[in-house]
């Protein structure tokens, strides 16, 4: 069963370059991953430094699989959380 993952990030707006920066870095490598079905990012309207992520894996191990990259931790883990004053996250089964 596809497994998916929405996450809304928030930033203060000075930080918001290097966080939309390291999302699209951290895309481009996910969407090469073998269980990813759809990595999506979003910068929401009017909201400077909130984004929102819409991610689908194969399966939670695929999803497991990506957590472990090493561009999981380097630009997600080490650049992009340090950064964020709020992260919300939500996992699902898609039906």
């Amino acid at each position: 069963m596809a497994f998916a993952v929405v996450a809304h990030y928030h930033c203060p707006p000075a930080d918001e370059a290097t966080v939309r920066a390291a999302l699209l870095k951290v895309r481009e490598f996910t969407r090469a991953e073998p269980g990813n079905l759809a990595y999506e990012v979003h910068a929401e309207a009017d909201r400077p430094g909130s984004f929102v992520l819409y991610e689908q894996y194969a399966d939670r191990a695929g999803f497991d699989a990506h957590k472990g990259a090493a561009h999981f931790d380097e630009l997600i883990v080490e650049t992009v959380w340090p950064l964020l004053t709020k992260r919300t996250v939500t996992f699902a089964e898609v039906l």
